[in-house]
């Protein structure tokens, strides 16, 4: 094929992104002949034992008694579960089960067997055993697990998750049944999210219900944690996405020249959503909420090309396991509509890049949310103890939460114009934190302004004021009843951050229900000694308390002044990973074992470099197959009109011999840059964290200045010249 020809495909690349029809999609009637609304359809894909009506209410009393005390279910428990969700399942259309689990990759993993069987008799039935509901035996070799095991020693297990629901996905040819689970290896180490997470659940829960009845509280039971995980995301067109191997490969452009108009005139965030974007958003949300998840909100984030979709809380393992399903089904619901989602934290320079915004907090049985002020927060010495407790436990273990949203993504986010510094900090609010203030200064407060915004103006609705405002620069902000961990990355899965927050803040509850109990027995009253430990907490813990923009160069000087870590880097932040003392937190509450934290250390680090080593390959294949040939194209035509305008007496104009030296000498300067790097990939770098420093700092850094000479080169040489769909195409095209 001709440079040409390709050019033509570029061209009808964009042709066919153009001239597409939002994809029809239509909500199901119900026996009336009316739409369907969300109610009636919501969770229908969705088994729960807890509400299942084929399962006896003494069955699921017996199983919710075990769960409650740690303890295992009994086989004909387990039986009477497997029959219903299988009569459920192959009633529904389910032809085949599936251990779905979240190996160390990041994503989810799933085996298919069908629920084909035979009886005593010899006769095919339909049929899942309570032994296969309950345990699966994958492969655990062929998944990430740091060198903890050799490749003879394959066996695993997945083990059922009760506490969140079985569902159905659905393909063009049928339906399969998914069982989440667990996953250990054969000798019991976690090798997955989802374990970690849920005893770090469990080691919340008691030390926070013990709190609540130090401090008052005495009808409280039992704790859950609750989280929100909005979701953003850019969507393309499948030309553009198949035309961009980098977009294939990684995830995101390695170059790409910037666009004249993006995001400056700040018109697209909450704008208008386009047709073919807001059809695909329509059967999203349906397919969502048929597998119970409550997408609650939809919009255009800040640039062009980018959108968001927030839910409603849940409880955090649902919620953690939800936003998988969320990623995958969007994914599948976008490639319905010609369109692919990218997910990376960062697929386009120069404009803003894409996070998850994990809104968490803890409830209790009664209804009680720990992080709701009230309308008197100055007076809720209970709800500013809490917020005391999680600020001193983000100051204390800044570095391991800093290493939970680390990653090769998220390194070309955290610090841009549109996401939190690598910095840990809270921010709480000026309302807030001038109540602390007084308190450590033995002051009363007394409120300066009224809850009521007069907007003067009749014809408008009064507003009430919230406690806080919004801070967006804040990577940990409290917002009027829950915190938001802002710097998590989008295309991360929630498990591993909310595991160390959770255990973060369960040390801490540990330590303050010790100190309450000290000064209660002492003689202090429940206020007193609530005062005591917000004095203790907040005065240890107040450097980490910053109210202004994050963004700016002054707050990384200010942080630094302070003695805050700042890790601007992922293999910075796995570093603190070899620091036992730094983790040792999460060993003594029960989270991990040492063994466990130095598996995901090195799965983490080897991670980090086969992501760049995957990027700088692609990059310098599409040096030498797109960007050169393209370059020496346009050579070959300056060079025809150079020698046409010389054969004719003609002298050559100064643009011609310019863009011929400019082109030329840009082709060069990136081909001995792509050279020297390719040699670099070839050494031996036995020593993964020296290697994976290397890579943050050296490489990194000529790989910028080959995707600058590429974004020159895109500039200079004409459109139909160069071969590759650019950011014009891909951000605006649809």
């Amino acid at each position: 094929m001709t440079m040409t020809d390709l050019k033509e495909s570029v061209s009808s690349l964009r042709n066919r992104a153009t001239s597409r029809n939002p994809r029809k999609f239509t909500v199901p009637l119900d026996n009336m002949g009316q739409t369907k609304r969300v109610s009636e359809y919501y969770g229908e894909l969705t088994f729960d034992f807890k509400t299942s009506e084929d399962i006896s209410d003494t069955t699921k009393r017996e199983i919710i008694k075990a769960l409650d005390e740690g303890r295992g279910i009994k086989k004909e428990h387990a039986e009477a579960v497997a029959k219903a969700v299988t009569d459920w399942a192959v009633s529904n259309g389910a032809t085949h089960f599936c251990h779905w689990f979240q190996p160390l990759t990041g994503g989810t993993a799933e085996k298919h067997d069908a629920f084909f069987s035979f009886n005593k008799e010899g006769k095919a039935i339909e049929r899942l055993s309570a032994s296969q509901l309950m345990q699966g035996e994958p492969d655990a070799s062929s998944f990430p697990n740091g060198g903890s095991r050799s490749t003879f020693e394959a066996r695993g297990y997945t083990t059922w998750d009760l506490t969140s629901p079985m569902f159905l996905i659905e393909t063009v040819n049928g339906r399969t049944l998914y069982i989440p689970t667990a996953f250990v290896s054969y000798l019991g180490e976690s090798l997955d999210i989802k374990t970690p997470l849920l005893k770090s659940i469990s080691a919340l829960g008691p030390a926070a219900t013990k709190f609540l009845k130090l401090a008052g509280h005495t009808q409280s039971s039992s704790v859950h944690v609750t989280c929100g995980a909005e979701q953003e995301y850019f969507l393309i067109d499948k030309a553009f996405y198949y035309a961009r191997p980098d977009l294939v490969m990684t995830g995101r452009t390695l170059f790409g020249a910037l666009t004249t108009r993006n995001q400056q005139l700040e018109d697209h965030y909450f704008g208008l959503v386009p047709d073919r974007v807001l059809a695909f958003m329509q059967e999203f949300d349906y397919e969502l909420h048929r597998l119970g998840i409550p997408s609650k909100t939809r919009h255009n984030e800040v640039a062009p090309g980018q959108f968001e979709m927030a839910p409603i809380f849940t409880e955090a393992n649902v919620a953690s396991d939800n936003n998988q399903i969320v990623m995958t089904t969007m994914r599948r619901i976008a490639e319905k509509h010609d369109m692919m989602v990218l997910l990376h934290e960062k697929p386009f320079a120069g404009i803003n890049g894409s996070g998850k915004h994990v809104n968490w907090s803890m409830s209790d049985d009664t209804g009680l949310n720990l992080l709701e002020p009230g309308s008197e927060p100055q007076s809720n010495l209970r709800f500013l103890a809490t917020v005391a407790i999680i600020v001193e436990a983000l100051h204390r273990y800044a570095n391991p939460l800093r290493m939970a949203i680390s990653g090769a993504g998220n390194d070309h986010r955290l610090g841009a114009n549109e996401a939190p510094p690598s910095i840990i900090s809270a921010y709480l609010g000026d309302t807030i934190d001038k109540i602390f203030h007084a308190i450590m200064e033995d002051k009363s407060f007394e409120p300066t302004s009224n809850n009521v915004l007069n907007l003067g103006t009749n014809q408008l609705a009064h507003l009430l004021k919230d406690n806080t405002d919004r801070n967006r620069t804040s990577p940990f902000a409290f917002t009027g009843n829950k915190f938001e961990f802002r710097a998590v990355g989008s295309s991360h899965a929630i498990g591993l951050p909310m595991t160390i927050l959770n255990a973060a803040v369960t040390d801490i509850f540990i330590e303050a229900n010790s100190f309450l109990e000290t000064e209660q027995g002492r003689g202090q009253t429940v206020d007193q000694s609530l005062m005591s430990l917000i004095k203790k907490f907040m005065t240890t813990s107040q450097k980490a308390v910053f109210n202004g923009d994050g963004y700016s160069k002054e707050w990384v000087a200010e942080a630094a002044r302070r003695g805050l870590p700042n890790l601007r880097t992922t293999p910075e932040a796995l570093k603190t990973m070899t620091d036992k003392n730094a983790y040792s937190f999460l060993v003594r509450n029960g989270i991990f074992h040492e063994s466990e934290i130095e598996t995901r250390y090195n799965i983490l680090l080897e991670r980090y470099i086969k992501i760049r080593e995957i990027e700088f390959e692609t990059m310098i294949d599409m040096i030498h197959q797109f960007v050169i040939p393209s370059g020496l194209e346009y050579k070959t035509m300056l060079t025809k009109i150079i020698k046409g305008q010389k054969e004719m007496g003609v002298p050559a104009s100064n643009f011609e011999m310019d863009a011929y030296k400019k082109v030329s000498a840009k082709i060069d300067e990136v081909y001995v840059l792509a050279a020297n790097l390719y040699k670099e990939l070839g050494e031996d770098h036995s020593n993964h964290q020296k290697y994976a420093e290397k890579i943050a700092t050296e490489l990194m850094t000529t790989v910028t200045t080959m995707a600058g000479i590429c974004n020159e080169l895109e500039d200079l040489i004409p459109n139909q010249f160069y071969t590759l769909p650019k950011y014009y195409d891909m951000l605006f095209l649809r």
